[in-house]
Order: structure tokens, then C-alpha cells, then sequence
């Protein structure tokens, strides 16, 4: 069962914390977590684009001139694409670019990208952040005692959402609740710190 060290806020070494092997400890599946990366930033994909063609540019009917003797090179319709204010060649159009991907699928690759965390050392647990008020300044020094320096994920739970509010001006750091973590938010960041309720909360629903 894999363990990990619990600090406090001011970085230093309080506990260690036993992590349930079925989320924090099985095998790393980087096909998997691609599939579901790509597939939930196609899900966040409005495409609504739209461009008109040179057939659904209104006009343009009429030969501009002649086709020879004026010493221009010869055009058909001034909604060519070539025209200003023509169509455009392979225009784009609305599109649906969701994926599906199943359920059990989305919870291994989550599963295995939190391992990957905790076998690289990089996934930081806090026993708690408490703010005697919802401070931007009180969570950059939290952080710079846990020697975070990076992209970070901060995963917090209800409870924090001073926390929330006080960390959004923080450039490079992402606050997440337990209940909203997913795979792309896990692996865009290069430290994942959380607390002890979230952690707590992730195996109470990822557990096998």
C-alpha cells in the first residue's frame, strides 16, 4: 500500500498517510489517458465556426467581363474565392466534436494518472489550509513553504472555498474541488498539492 508524507502549511513534516493502493497505486496508462484527454478537450470544442461558400455568397451571377480581348485574366463570378468578399475555399461549418468514452474508461485513466503523481513525487498533501481571511497573499506563501514553484493543481473540498477565492490570482496555480477532478486538469500541471478531506474524498469515490 503506498504511503505518503503529510506536511502543514508552513512545509514542515507532520504525518504520513496511508493512500488506498486501487487509486493511488496501480499501473500507468498513458494510452488510456490520452484517449481520455483528447476526447474531453474535444468535449469543451464548441464548434460553431461557420463560413459561407462561393455558392451561399449572395450575388456574383454576372460575368465580371468578357472572357477575352481586355487583357485581364478572365474570372467567372466576382464570389470567387479569390475576390474580396468572396467564399472561401473548404469554408468551415458547425460540427459536433464530442467523444464518448465510457465510464469505467474516464476512472482508470483518472486512477492511473494519480498514481503517476504519487510515484513521481508529485503530488504534495496538506493537512489542512486554513486562512484567517481569503488572502491571494496567505495561499503564495502556503506554497512557496511547500517549495511549489510550478504549474500546480491545488485540490481542496467544500470546506476550503476561502481558499478557492484567494488563489485565483495566482498565475500557474489551478483550485479545484475533489468532486470536479479530472485527467486533463491532473496532467497539465506539474504538482498536484491537496488536502487531507480531499484526498480523503477522492478514494471515498474512486475506490474499487
Amino acid at each position: 500500500m503506498p504511503s505518503i508524507k503529510v506536511y502543514n502549511q508552513l512545509g514542515a513534516e507532520v504525518a504520513t498517510k496511508e493512500l488506498d493502493e486501487t487509486v493511488f497505486g496501480v499501473e500507468y496508462n498513458e494510452a488510456l489517458i490520452h484517449q481520455v484527454v483528447v476526447a474531453q478537450l474535444n468535449n469543451a470544442r464548441q464548434g460553431t465556426k461557420s463560413a459561407l461558400t462561393r455558392t451561399e455568397v449572395r450575388g456574383g451571377g454576372i460575368k465580371p467581363w468578357r472572357q477575352k480581348g481586355t487583357g485581364r485574366a478572365r474570372q467567372g463570378s466576382i464570389r470567387a474565392p479569390q475576390w474580396t468578399g468572396g467564399g472561401m475555399v473548404f469554408a468551415p461549418k458547425p460540427r459536433d466534436f464530442s467523444q464518448k468514452v465510457n465510464k469505467m474508461a474516464k476512472i482508470t485513466a483518472l486512477v492511473s494518472a494519480l498514481s503517476a503523481k504519487v510515484a513521481d513525487e508529485d503530488m504534495i498533501v496538506v493537512d489542512k489550509f486554513e486562512l484567517t481571511a481569503p488572502k491571494t497573499k496567505e495561499v503564495a506563501t502556503a506554497l512557496k513553504n511547500l517549495k511549489v514553484e510550478t504549474r500546480v493543481l491545488l485540490v481542496v473540498t467544500d470546506v476550503d472555498a476561502d481558499v478557492v477565492i484567494a488563489a485565483k490570482n495566482i498565475p500557474n496555480v489551478k483550485v479545484i474541488n475533489s468532486d470536479l477532478i479530472n485527467v486533463y486538469d491532473i496532467v497539465a500541471n506539474d504538482k498536484m498539492v491537496a488536502t487531507s478531506a480531499a484526498i480523503e474524498r477522492i478514494e471515498e469515490v474512486y475506490k474499487a
